[in-house]
């Protein structure tokens, strides 16, 4: 039996609370408001967010709980293993690698979009082909490839230089949304009457902030970084809940300066119905000129790099201990000889992404509104799990210090604790709703669904492939290499082991 491999203990607390926000309040805070305010209007889209924001907190509550007792790499498809079994951690991990991967893609493709408003003579060079209405262009194909390149690169160099940047890049990105929206508020041209009517006309204002709260297991992703990021912690791992809180709080003020930036450099019905390719960047360009065109520019950036610098973290550190359980090959638990990163994962994550430039931006889109379901599959596996860690109340066997008086059951009596996760298995269930059921604000249309079935099927094709190999490994094994537990007794066999040892020392 081979030792577990193990990451190195070097991300600090500003570091990953950075990862979160930055991976949250990626491109879409930038690129987003115009086509969100067509949906709900100003004040729909804020309370929307708002109140995600609020139902992210409870679901975080759960992670909170399972990184303070398994602080190891994997987040949902660790903690799907430790509630339901190896079936359902594949299942899991299946959907929240292709949401991360995905969220890397887009964060680079955001790249090109960028520079198609800033130097679309560079970005739109050597028409390519035409993909639903879209062009591509030879220059942002490349725009976006570099993007990917330099970020893989980076993060191969060592999580310390990966971190220590991540909030370097995460201060930037705050620092320039305040002052874009202090610039457009007190711009002498600005009149509050440009921000009415508050929700969209025509729908009830209650069916515009459903549409928006459909989007927050999306809009607030990033702070499922930080259960990924688990094993590198240099600090106690109970102060994992209090850096997602901080990360959130700060993320919902910070889309909410955005959406305010957009509508207040003029009537927001008027933007939206121009169909402008990047209404935010008309309305302080028009506003506040170059100075105000370059601060926008550079909070973009910083946006998108924290975006894909911390989907590079989790992408491939959930690859790793996905590797490391014997689901993905051996390849991905390999560190590098220098650096001692998850290297494979993140050229895997690389060489994939790749790809995605050259299908034009409104493919890329169905794809990635498909990925919001695997993320929210972990979300609901994460809250059921945790629910599963509590009892209401004390029985024969139970124990309020969280261990059974006579061993016979380990879970805590909580009935606080066990409520909130309850409800964070409500919200999880309720976010799958709002995506899949027809007729919903939110659900998603035909394209995506196809790409969500064809995903679906790969999955099942490959669980098939691996299902002997993967089911051959003892619980205890996997328990060691998983959660972290106790390295089993070398004479810790499968029936099939022992079976043929069997066979073996009878033909002897």
């Amino acid at each position: 039996m081979e030792e577990r491999v193990q990451l190195d203990k070097t991300f600090k607390q500003h570091w990953v609370w950075a990862i979160a926000l930055g991976s949250a309040i990626g491109w879409g805070a930038f690129i987003l408001p115009t086509e969100w305010m067509a949906k709900a209007g100003p004040l729909g889209v804020i309370t929307g967010l708002f109140i995600g924001g609020l139902i992210m907190m409870v679901i975080a509550v759960s992670y909170g709980i399972l990184i303070n007792k398994f602080p190891v790499s994997g987040g949902g498809f660790t903690y799907a293993y430790l509630g339901f079994g190896r079936t359902h951690a594949y299942f899991c991990g299946w959907f929240l690698t292709l949401g991360y991967i995905c969220i890397v893609a887009l964060n680079a493709s955001a790249m090109a979009l960028l520079g198609k408003f800033l130097f679309p003579s560079i970005t739109n060079t050597m028409f390519l082909y035409e993909i639903n209405g879209w062009e591509v262009y030879l220059g942002e194909v490349l725009i976006a490839s570099a993007a990917l390149i330099f970020f893989a690169w980076f993060n191969i160099k060592g999580a310390s230089l990966s971190g220590q940047l991540q909030f370097i890049f995460c201060v930037i990105l705050v620092l320039g949304i305040i002052f874009l929206t202090a610039g457009m508020l007190l711009h002498p041209d600005f009149n509050f009457s440009y921000m009415t009517p508050a929700f969209k006309p025509g729908i009830a204002p209650i069916t515009g902030i459903i549409a928006i709260l459909a989007v927050a297991p999306w809009a607030f992703v990033g702070f499922d970084n930080i259960p990924q990021a688990a094993e590198e912690f240099n600090f106690p791992a109970k102060k994992a809940f209090s850096l997602i809180i901080y990360s959130i709080l700060v993320a919902i003020f910070l889309y909410a300066f955005m959406v305010i930036a957009t509508a207040a450099g003029g009537s927001w019905q008027q933007l939206v119905a121009g169909k402008p390719i990047w209404g935010t960047g008309d309305v302080v360009s028009q506003s506040l000129g170059t100075i105000g065109v370059v601060c926008l520019a550079i909070s973009v950036c910083m946006g998108i790099f924290t975006g894909l610098n911390g989907f590079y973290v989790s992408a491939s550190r959930l690859m790793f201990a996905m590797g490391r359980a014997q689901i993905l090959p051996a390849a991905f638990t390999k560190l590098h000889s220098k650096h001692k990163t998850p290297h494979n994962g993140i050229i895997f994550t690389c060489i994939l992404c790749l790809i995605a430039p050259w299908f034009g931006r409104p493919v890329l889109l169905w794809i990635v509104d498909m990925s919001a379901i695997g993320v929210t599959i972990a979300y609901l596996y994460t809250c059921l799990t945790a629910f599963k860690q509590f009892v209401w109340r004390f029985e024969s066997g139970y124990s309020k210090g969280g261990a059974g008086a006579q061993g016979k059951d380990e879970r805590t009596v909580s009935p606080v604790k066990k409520l909130i996760c309850l409800l964070g298995v409500l919200s999880s269930v309720a976010f799958l709703a709002l995506l899949l059921v027809p007729g919903s604000p939110s659900a998603l249309g035909t394209p995506s669904l196809i790409a969500l079935a064809a995903w679906v099927l790969m999955g099942i094709a490959f669980y098939m492939y691996k299902a002997k190999d993967f089911q051959k490994v003892s619980k205890e094994t996997l328990d060691y290499y998983i959660l972290g537990k106790e390295r089993p007794a070398e004479n810790n066999r499968t029936e099939d082991e022992a079976l043929a040892e069997f066979k073996l020392d009878a033909s002897k």
